[in-house]
């Protein structure tokens, strides 16, 4: 299946203020007639540099209850670790009310081979200092709906930065498209974001390499991401106004004419005794011309009832079931089951502080060869300051 993306977006805006000077009073305006008062001027646009520093770390203990297995003496063990999965400092400024940065480095555990020389590595297992996010962002404010921007650089892509604002558990585990490696949470490229007025919905698309942040371009393809979202009830009840439902396409081929696309569609709702959401997923992986284009569908659906304490802290139930076939014309397929119970901490402004108790089991069907079942157990923290 042969796939012709082309992408070109402009963005430009030019604004003219003439403030006009009231006119004095002529000499034949009557003593007693009061003084016209003068004109207001505009506020004007905050343009004082600034920067700030923050942290965002996942932390976790994770009991591995199924499958089990043996030691270096043989003996059957249920693995178990402490881990660091995150660890950010979010690096956030603005030169003026125009242009704006991030910069994010991230400590990742990655695990292989270190090669010290001809014939000689050693097994290495560390946390490595790698770039998350590193962009310029140039704020269209002034000449379009507040919130909309230009962003150069590594970035979030479309989809997954807009959803975890709604789903708040990636400390426990990604959302489900990308957990399946479907796509990646952030990636080089350009993009552009627009709000609808009256808090309508926004739109966001950008061209980026495609890989993902951690891996250079191997070649001259580029993928195209759109993500349109719509909130219906806007200016309706309250409680309407937390539905939107969302469009995402991914396109992009992994050499010339040899596919990888990605289609979603999700409905989300937003209140405060509740947050829930659907997803639903097509996409398509032609890894070379020569080899098969393997068709992928999938689904989940997820809530997080919660409970808020006169303290503004509050207990959460989560709830997340994911249903993935990775090739239509096999039938085999592989679920997910998450259920926890989390108590989110009394907090100022966008800090975050949460701890979460939760089961996580996959399970396999009708696979060759046979795969066991995977269940864990895990206490998951997260601190977002």
């Amino acid at each position: 299946m042969n796939l012709r993306l082309l992408g070109l977006w402009c963005a430009s805006g030019v604004v003219l203020l003439v403030p006009l000077r009231a006119a004095a009073q002529t000499a034949g305006n009557p003593p007693s007639a009061s003084p016209q008062p003068s004109p207001q001027a505009a506020p004007q646009p905050d343009d004082t540099p600034s920067i700030k520093v923050g942290v965002t770390i996942y932390a976790d203990y994770t009991y591995q209850q199924n499958p089990q297995t043996t030691d270096a003496d043989g003996n059957t063990i249920n693995p178990s670790q402490f881990n660091v999965s995150r660890s950010y400092i979010n690096i956030t400024g603005n030169v003026n009310h125009i242009v704006a940065f991030r910069i994010t480095p991230d400590v990742q555990r990655q695990s292989g081979l270190v090669t010290l020389g001809p014939g000689s590595s050693i097994s290495n297992d560390s946390l490595v200092f790698r770039v998350k996010y590193a962009f310029a962002q140039f704020n269209l404010d002034d000449w379009m709906t507040k919130g909309s921007w230009v962003r150069l650089g590594i970035q979030q892509t479309p989809l997954l930065d807009y959803e975890e604002g709604i789903y708040r558990y990636r400390f426990q585990g990604t959302t489900f498209t990308e957990r399946e490696g479907f796509y990646n949470s952030a990636d080089a490229g350009a993009s552009f974001h627009y709000n609808f007025p009256k808090n309508f919905g926004d739109v966001h698309i950008g061209v980026y390499n495609g890989e993902g942040y951690t891996k250079q371009d191997p070649n001259d393809q580029k993928a195209i991401e759109v993500r349109g979202t719509v909130r219906p009830f806007a200016a309706a009840a309250p409680v309407l106004r937390g539905l939107r439902v969302t469009a995402f396409y991914f396109g992009d081929n992994y050499i010339k004419d040899a596919e990888r696309t990605r289609i979603v569609g999700q409905v989300t709702f937003e209140s405060k005794p509740l947050n829930a959401g659907f997803d639903a997923i097509k996409a398509h992986d032609q890894p070379s011309i020569r080899s098969a284009d393997v068709e992928a569908s999938g689904w989940s659906f997820w809530a997080t009832p919660r409970y808020v304490l006169k303290s503004s802290a509050s207990w959460e139930v989560l709830l997340r079931y994911d249903h993935l076939q990775p090739n239509t014309l096999v039938p085999a397929d592989r679920t997910r089951t998450i259920i926890g119970v989390s108590y989110w901490f009394r907090n100022q402004g966008s800090t975050q502080a949460a701890l979460l108790l939760d089961y996580d089991g996959q399970t396999f069907h009708n696979f060759t060869p046979a795969q066991p079942a995977q269940k864990r157990i895990g206490l998951h923290g997260l601190i977002n300051f």
